[in-house]
Parts: C-alpha cells; structure tokens; sequence
C-alpha cells in the first residue's frame, strides 16, 4: 500500500512540474445527439433541421476537428427520416467528421432491459450504416446515451458482449463538462430572444471548461505516471456549440492540444487498463479506472450555480436567474 501511494505522489508530482509544453497533448473531439439538440418542431421540418445542420458543419469544417458525430436516427420524425437523415448526415461527411451509432432512441439503460437497449442499438444503425458505406466507409463507433452503461453487472455484461457480437468499438469519454447543462440553458435564453444572456451563457461556457481542463490534465496524468494520455471530448450537436465552439477549438489549441481522430486516440496504452464501474451513473472514464484501482475519485468542477438553477427551471424565470447575486 505504501508503495503505491508513493507511486501516486510521485505521479502527481510529475503532472505538476511537467510544462504544457513537454506534454504530447492530444484530444478526439465527438459530437452527441445527432442530428441536432433542438425541438421536436425543428427535427420534423425537414428545412428548418438541414439548415441547422449546414450551419454547424459549416462552421466546424475549417476547423479541421476530425472529429466523430453520434447518431440518434429515431429523433428525425418517422415520415420525412428516409430523406432528410441521409441529406443530414452527408453534411457531417463532407465536414470530415465520422459517424457512430448513439442508439435510435437516446434508450436509458436504467429503465429497460440488455435485450430492448440492445435492440435499440440496432434500430439506430441502418441509415447512418448506409451513409458511411456509400463513402467505402464501416459503421464501427457506439456513444452509450447518458454514458450509462449498465447498472448491474449482468446487465453491464450482456450489453458489453452484445455490443462486441455487433462489431462496435464502445467510444469513452475522458473528459465532460456538462456542455448539455449550458446547452439547454443557451436554448431558454434563444427562445426569451435575450441575446445579452446568450453571451453571457458562452462565455460561462467557456469560463467552465476552462477550469474543468485545469482540473482533468493533471487528474489523467495521475493514471500514466505524470504523461497525460490523449482525451475524448464529449460534447453536443446543438446552438451553443454552433456559435461558441470556436472559441472551445482555439482554447485547446492555446494549451497544446493536437486534434486527432477517435481511433488515433483510442490507440492510447491508457484505455486498454481495465474497467470494473458497475453503478447508475454516467461518469468519465478516468473516473471509473480510478474506482477500478481501488482509488477514490475526485469530482471535476461543477458549473456556476446559475447556470444549474437555470437548467432546472422554465424558461421564463431563467432572467431573474441569471440577474441574481
């Protein structure tokens, strides 16, 4: 025990002496809930949801993210899903992103059984399976909704061999920021047509993953002995996204991050180490190697107090909200 924790210091030192810029940074940006976060209305007009689409991927091809997109192709309304998912998902293409398999219906394992989650797996390939064939590429990618992955070992287990059966390679996430959290109250803010609190919500935005990185960078790096391994970022498809995720993209280009594909990521030593998190919670997978090893984890930071009450509540409190102390 006492070498271990020896071992652990030793590493933490290391994180915290070792220069941003002596560390290989890496990260694989992914993108959840395709087609898009937006209303019901907007994912059944068939104009309303291409533009959004062409608008986001517009602003993310110079970027040059090579990024992969997670599909929930049951959100597109069932009579106009056989013609506008494809035109949709053409666009993520052509902005070189990648596509996986997010489920059809975004299923919460917690309330259904491994047979019915998996079922939904398969109900949620056969457009986006089609649309990287027709590219020479394979479906190969799943996002678990919620990052739920079971909350009981035999449930665990048969959506992991069922998964396996199925060819897919299960897409971690190293780091969260709850950017799903600002995303909704981003979505108040554009339906009260308050553009003084959209920024506001960007910048909190981009305040929160300030410090989640300050935080992650040397909390990885204490599972790899002070090298901080490459990371998977989580975020979401939505308007938040649309209009700040450049600023996200230019602040992990100022602390030395390179972008890398998922794959190139995954090639990682680091997410080959066991993972033994059998729970009802959705938590980054540095957290469940550190619960694996018999450590104790250490939350990240959560967001401003606002920004959660403000996501708890109905639009038209979100102003007194935000003007509180």
């Amino acid at each position: 025990m006492a070498i271990r924790v020896l071992v652990c210091g030793l590493a933490i030192l290391a994180a915290s002496v070792l220069p941003a810029a002596a560390q290989d940074r890496r990260v694989a940006v992914t993108f959840d809930d395709l087609p898009y976060q937006t209303s019901e209305t907007a994912l059944c007009e068939p104009g309303e949801l291409m533009r959004l689409t062409a608008d986001f991927t517009a602003m993310l091809k110079p970027l040059d993210t090579q990024g992969t997109a997670f599909v929930n192709e049951g959100k597109v309304c069932e009579p106009t899903r056989a013609s506008t998912l494809p035109a949709a998902l053409e666009l993520w293409l052509a902005a070189g992103l990648d596509l996986g398999n997010h489920s059809f219906s975004h299923i919460n394992i917690h309330r259904s059984t491994a047979e019915a989650y998996l079922a939904d797996v398969d109900a949620g390939a056969p457009t986006t399976r089609a649309v990287l064939a027709a590219h020479g590429g394979a479906l190969r990618w799943f996002r678990h909704p919620y990052l739920f992955t079971g909350e009981t070992q035999e449930k665990h287990d048969a959506i992991a061999a069922g998964l396996a059966q199925r060819g897919y390679t299960v897409a971690p996430v190293t780091l969260d920021n709850n950017d799903w959290m600002f995303g909704d109250v981003y979505r108040k803010a554009e339906q009260l047509g308050d553009e003084a609190l959209k920024r506001r919500v960007g910048e909190a935005y981009v305040a929160h993953m300030t410090t989640v990185l300050d935080f992650f960078e040397p909390y990885s790096a204490e599972l790899t002995e002070g090298r901080e391994p490459a990371q998977v970022l989580l975020l979401h498809a939505n308007s938040l996204n649309q209009a700040f995720y450049p600023r996200i993209h230019a602040l992990y280009l100022a602390r030395g991050y390179r972008f890398v594909s998922l794959e190139e990521a995954l090639s990682d030593p680091i997410y080959a180490h066991a993972d033994n998190y059998v729970r009802a919670n959705g938590i980054s997978w540095l957290h469940r190697w550190k619960t694996t090893d018999g450590e104790p984890i250490r939350w990240e930071p959560e967001p401003p107090a606002w920004i959660v009450a403000a996501n708890k509540a109905p639009a038209a409190e979100l102003p007194a909200i935000a003007a509180a102390p």
